[in-house]
């Protein structure tokens, strides 16, 4: 049975004004840990009228999302992901390990990088008959620990059939884990002699697995740590913070920031945290 979690989530920015609704995490079964990385499910109610930007720098996996009117298979996003959340709501989401995306996306897994297809899509698991089975466990009640639980393990019985995980995948859950764990990788030269790699061996690994570059993985675990960096208030020496980064300047710094975010470090730096 799979544990409630609260972990801190530096990935997610949240809206402008600080808000975030709340958030329920699951870790995944022991057996699916090659599989599945953990499982989140906002639930959210907001005025009439009112519209929050939710705002993620999101991991380098493909994404499973059921909602009680939309389920898709979501894959790497290299910018920004935004979701605009109105009225009442909910959702089932899955972060998936980087070594299932390709049995998913039924290939190469660049063919989804930055795009999302209906769940009833993906490869290697019936989506629609996963949707129906996720919204009769959530029921009338999202909140209720006993239907997100029943939810959860909607989806590990159908994930089950992803099982086992072959031996190039779970090198680069690996890659990945090491890439995002260990804040002295701030070249690819570093992961290639990790993993006894060649540079071209690494790129076509992540370009099929991920669907993205090595140098991507390393500059999206610089701008996580930055954004939890930045979070903390407006008196941040960003020079500094990109001095111990890895960046050879401020200014190369603020522009990956700003390329990957939309805003300036200071201007994220300003934004109120409630």
């Amino acid at each position: 049975m799979p544990d409630r979690i609260d972990p801190s989530e530096r990935a997610h920015l949240r809206d402008e004004t600080g808000y975030t609704p709340p958030i329920f995490r699951f870790s995944p079964s022991p057996d699916l840990a090659d599989v599945v990385r953990r499982y989140w499910l906002p639930v959210w109610s907001l005025p009439e009228g009112r519209v929050s930007e939710q705002r993620v720098l999101q991991y380098p996996v493909c994404l499973l999302v059921v909602a009680h009117d939309y389920a898709l298979l979501v894959g790497p996003q290299r910018g920004m992901s935004v979701q605009a959340l109105t009225g009442d709501g909910w959702a089932v989401g899955t972060m998936l390990q980087p070594a299932v995306g390709r049995a998913l996306a039924g290939g190469s897994v660049d063919r989804l990088t930055d795009s999302a297809v209906p769940l009833a899509e993906a490869h290697g698991l019936d989506g629609a008959a996963l949707a129906a089975a996720v919204r009769a466990a959530v029921g009338d009640d999202p909140r209720d620990d006993g239907a997100q639980r029943a939810a959860v393990a909607a989806v590990e019985r159908a994930l089950r059939d992803l099982l086992p995980v072959d031996e190039e995948g779970l090198l680069v859950n690996a890659v990945v884990e090491h890439v995002e764990g260990d804040p002295r990788v701030q070249r690819v030269g570093q992961v290639c002699e990790k993993f006894a790699l060649s540079e071209r061996s690494l790129q076509r690994l992540t370009r099929s697995r991920l669907g993205l570059t090595p140098k991507w993985l390393v500059q999206r675990r610089r701008l996580h740590e930055a954004a939890e960096r930045l979070a903390a208030g407006t008196d941040v020496d960003l020079a500094r913070v990109a001095a111990e980064l890895g960046y050879s300047d401020q200014a190369h710094f603020s522009r990956d920031f700003r390329t990957a975010t939309g805003l300036t470090p200071g201007r994220f730096a300003a934004e109120p945290r409630s």
